[in-house]
């Protein structure tokens, strides 16, 4: 099966589920404080459902327009806009008739539902597979570090021990922490001596515009493993079993060094040399990355820079360059576990708003493509699920976003009702929706523009 169409399974299987328990969560607190729910769907039915079925006062259904799912709670302005109903006097079963607390907690559900199914998927991964844990000094040739960290104090070769002189369960999360926590000082093993690097307070963005991976790199020594045909490695004669020796200048030993060379010393349109040793001989050829016309099927043509990609793999020469173990967990520490991986995890999501508010950032907000592609192309249940709990955690937070149309709308204008005793009226209500559709609309094409961009020209 081509892994695309895998990606895709696992995307639909996910989303339909997450988008079910969501939706269960308003449905559940509705029928407990008597409210009638007219419809119960999964995707769309714009004209048209895939399948529906009156049970009850609920028709249950399947839409053809796969971007949601939706209740409709009787007496309540949502993005139905039925104000024929609305114009009639109030009925006991409608949403408008609940005390104001009863309709918080049915749109609250939603959010709640989607929280508490990521901190249990969370606990259940972490039971039955456990965790990896990595300190510095189980890396043997340490690690390799970009420009921007170089700036601050780390030198390569540094042996990740503390963050803000506590133990670090994974050092290679060290980049994942500098971009997203508060972080202050990191000690680090440098020949044999404990050294504490001081991190300005905006490393975060400074590692962020610079497009630092959030992941850090262990070194290790490699040689030329394949080389893919009709590559520019195998243009300049690179072969299986090469030990690279040096790029643009800079001397190569561990694969971080290749990683450092080809980001930082390598330039678009200027020739390089590339030195390798090949069965006892020496050889240097030039090399060069330059802008190329990417065209699109819309006959749309943009001039990008060509990848930094030589085109081979690396194989390392020493498979003891690292050792991670994996720790497992107890019932009671997986919850404990689970509950703090889960509340990171939205930290982090949350966090990351102030990138998105860049002019980088807002090139990088993507659509449903984007959220496709964190899902493995094959079929790895492990990482299936935790794509699945970290989607929830997603979905949770951008459903509490205060903007009308979605939950978050909703409870801001309850709160409102509930602190100051005075319902906004059904004509601004109405007004409010509208405009959160639209900026939602907006919002959703320019994401999922940005993607289709990133698709026709990389």
């Amino acid at each position: 099966m081509h892994p695309y169409l895998i990606i895709a399974i696992n995307f639909l299987m996910s989303l339909s589920l997450l988008i079910v328990l969501h939706e269960l969560g308003h449905f559940i607190p509705a029928r407990l404080f008597k409210t009638r729910v007219e419809k119960f769907y999964l995707f769309f039915d714009i004209k048209y459902s895939l399948f529906k079925k009156q049970i009850g006062e609920t028709i249950y259904g399947i839409g053809w327009l796969p971007l949601g799912g939706y209740v409709k709670i009787s007496g309540m302005i949502d993005e139905s806009m039925d104000k024929e109903q609305m114009a009639q006097e109030p009925k006991e079963w409608e949403f408008r008739s609940k005390p104001a607390w009863q309709r918080l907690i049915i749109m609250l559900g939603g959010v709640f539902v989607n929280v508490v199914v990521g901190f249990l998927i969370y606990i259940c991964l972490i039971a039955s597979n456990g965790l990896p844990q990595a300190n510095g000094n189980d890396f043997k040739y340490g690690f390799g570090f970009p420009e921007t960290l170089e700036e601050v104090g780390f030198i390569k070769g540094d042996k990740i021990l503390l963050i803000n002189k506590d133990t670090i369960a994974n050092a290679l999360s060290l980049n994942h922490k500098l971009i997203f926590r508060d972080v202050e000082t990191v000690t680090v093993l440098r020949d044999g001596n404990k050294v504490d690097i001081s991190i300005p307070e905006d490393i975060g963005s400074r590692m962020f515009e610079a497009g630092v991976s959030t992941s850090l790199e262990a070194r290790v020594p490699f040689i030329v493993n394949n080389v893919a045909s009709g590559s520019k490695a195998a243009a300049i004669g690179l072969q299986s079993g090469s030990k690279i020796l040096s790029v643009a200048g800079y001397p190569i030993t561990y694969t971080t060094d290749y990683t450092y060379a080809i980001n930082h010393k390598v330039t678009h349109g200027e020739p390089f040399q590339v030195v390798w040793e090949y069965k006892g001989k020496r050889y240097e050829k030039e090399a060069a990355f330059s802008t190329i016309e990417k065209t699109s099927f819309f006959l749309f043509t943009k001039t990008v820079d060509e990848p930094k990609i030589l085109g081979f793999t690396k194989k390392p020469t020493d498979p003891t360059y690292q050792t991670v173990e994996r720790r497992q967990y107890t019932l009671s520490e997986s919850i404990s576990e689970g509950i703090s991986q889960g509340y990171w995890t939205m930290h982090d999501y949350i966090v990351q708003f102030k990138y998105v508010f860049t002019a980088k950032g807002a090139s990088q907000l993507g659509g449903f493509g984007t959220i496709a592609k964190l899902y493995p192309d094959s079929f790895d249940w492990t990482a299936f699920w935790a794509t699945t709990a970290f989607i929830s955690f997603i979905l949770a937070i951008m459903n509490i976003l205060p903007i009308p149309a979605l939950d978050g709308g909703h409870v801001m204008f309850l709160l409102y009702e509930i602190i100051t005793g005075r319902k906004p009226g059904d004509a601004f209500l109405e007004r409010a929706q509208i405009t959160g559709i639209i900026i939602l609309l907006s919002l959703m094409l320019y994401a999922n523009g940005n993607d289709l961009f990133k698709a026709l020209f990389g």
